[in-house]
């Protein structure tokens, strides 16, 4: 066997393993990107949820205020 036929024989298989892990990183990071995506909808969707909590709150805040000023009137 010639050192080139032994370097190919080393050489190629590296290659190969090298070029599949280097399709399995950008497979896992692409789908690392989706759930990422997937998890800032949810977020978005917790910060609209808190948002309309707040707002509600505050509006039964002046309710309460009011109903208050009214009996303190009395």
């Amino acid at each position: 066997m010639t050192n080139e036929q032994l370097y190919l024989a080393i050489g190629i298989p590296m290659l190969f393993n090298a070029a599949m892990t280097g399709l399995l990183i950008a497979y896992f990071n692409a789908r690392f990107a989706t759930i990422e995506r997937r998890f800032e909808g949810i977020d978005k969707r917790f910060d609209d949820m808190r948002d309309l909590w707040r707002s509600e709150l505050h509006r039964m805040e002046e309710v309460l205020d009011a109903r208050l000023r009214h009996l303190e009137e009395r």
